[in-house]
C-alpha cells in the first residue's frame, strides 16, 4: 500500500476552483433580487402591482361589475392589529373607488411599518392600478397609535372578461422588530 502526497499545484487548483466557486454563489445570492423583478415584470407572477403612471380610461364599464377582496396578514415581528375596514366591495371598471385599512401599532412603542400587496389572480395585477395607497411608503406609528390607511384605486376596462374576482393581500411588517431579528 502506497500513499501519495498530493502535489501542491493541485491542491493551490482546487482551493482556487472552491474559492471561484464560494465567490460566484455569493454574487448570485446578490442578484437574485433584481432577477426575480425581472423575472415577476415578464412572467406577470408574484402579483406586483402598478409601478408606472397610471391611464384613466375615459368613461367607467357600468355593464361590468367586478368583486375586490381585501385580505390582511401580518408579519411574525408585526406586533400590530391590522384589517380591512370591509372586506370586499364590487366595482365598476374604470371608476374610482376609494377602501380603507386600520392598523393600530400593539408594541407599546413608537415604530415604523410596511404594506407589501399581492394582487391575484397574476393576470390581474397589471390592471388593478392604485393611484393613492399607504403601501408606496413606510408608515410611522406611535406607541398605541391606531389610525386609517387609504387606498384609491382603479380596476382597468382592459381586464381579461374571464375575471370577474380581484383579491388585493397586503402584509403588514414591522421594519424595526424585523430588521432587529
Amino acid at each position: 500500500m502506497t500513499t501519495e502526497k498530493p502535489d501542491s499545484s493541485t491542491n493551490r487548483t482546487l482551493i482556487g476552483r472552491l474559492l471561484l466557486l464560494a465567490v460566484g454563489m455569493f454574487g448570485f445570492g446578490f442578484a437574485l433580487v433584481p432577477l426575480y423583478d425581472v423575472f415577476c415584470e415578464i412572467t406577470g407572477l408574484g402579483g406586483r402591482t402598478n409601478t408606472e403612471a397610471v391611464k384613466v380610461a375615459e368613461a367607467p364599464d357600468f355593464n361590468r361589475e367586478i368583486r375586490v377582496e381585501f385580505v390582511t396578514t401580518l408579519n411574525s415581528y408585526a406586533q400590530f392589529e391590522f384589517a380591512a375596514d370591509r372586506p370586499s366591495m364590487v366595482v365598476n371598471p374604470g371608476k374610482m373607488y376609494y377602501a380603507s385599512f386600520t392598523a393600530k401599532n400593539l408594541s407599546g412603542e413608537n415604530t415604523v411599518a410596511q404594506a407589501i400587496p399581492s394582487v391575484a389572480p397574476g393576470t390581474a395585477a397589471d390592471h388593478f392600478l392604485k393611484i393613492h395607497c399607504f403601501c408606496f411608503e413606510n408608515q410611522e406609528f406611535l406607541a398605541d397609535e391606531e389610525r386609517p390607511l387609504p387606498l384609491q384605486f382603479i380596476v382597468d376596462p382592459d381586464l381579461p372578461a374571464y375575471v370577474d374576482t380581484i383579491t388585493l393581500q397586503y402584509t403588514f411588517f414591522d421594519n424595526v422588530r424585523a430588521a432587529a431579528n
